[in-house]
């Protein structure tokens, strides 16, 4: 074998090995990453406008647009998801403190699912929107039930939260960002 086989064959091994290190390294980093924490490309940005027949009163109409001037919290849920119930203790609580208000997105659901699911399980929404097809849910970049969003006095998106509502979460960000909100006026 020639010199020059051996030094390209050298070479060769100490691609493939670099190149393992950083797929290694690459792999220990995502693993590292919270999927519940997608950032998103809404934060920042003004909540998408939409009005949508309320669930409880479906001649009434709901839209951001009457939430400006207010802090407030939209939760996306549907009767169909298993973690929105596991989520809505946490919900209920939060509501029956009245430090931030909720209003829900029905997602993708049936009126009559959703209306006896509020019913069976308690309703921690000021009202929730009734989003049959999902359009709205598209709009605001939903990947799943339940999500989360803070939306400030301005209708900016401020946070997203994928996946359930904790206590902790409740704790530790949705409550000292609103009220961080609150104060920016």
């Amino acid at each position: 074998m020639s010199t020059e086989a051996v030094t390209k064959t050298g070479y060769a091994r100490y691609l493939l090995i670099g190149g393992f290190f950083v797929l290694v390294a690459f792999l220990a980093v995502g693993l590292k990453l919270d999927p519940r924490e997608v950032p998103s490309p809404l934060i920042g940005k003004a909540a998408p406008v939409f009005e949508l027949p309320q669930l409880h009163e479906p001649d009434k109409r709901f839209g951001p647009a009457e939430m400006r001037g207010r802090v407030w919290m939209l939760n996306v849920w549907a009767s169909w998801c298993v973690s929105c119930r596991q989520e809505h203790p946490v919900l209920m609580d939060l509501a029956r403190s009245g430090a931030l208000p909720i209003y829900g997105l029905n997602y993708k659901d049936e009126r009559g699912a959703g209306l006896a699911w509020l019913q069976q399980f308690g309703n921690p929404y000021r009202l929730s929107a009734f989003d049959a097809k999902g359009q709205v849910g598209i709009d605001y970049g939903v990947y799943g039930v339940p999500e989360t969003y803070i939306i400030d006095k301005r209708g900016v998106i401020r946070y997203k939260q994928i996946g359930i509502v904790t206590p902790e979460i409740v704790q530790t960000k949705l409550l000292p960002l609103a009220k961080q909100l609150e104060l920016e006026g």
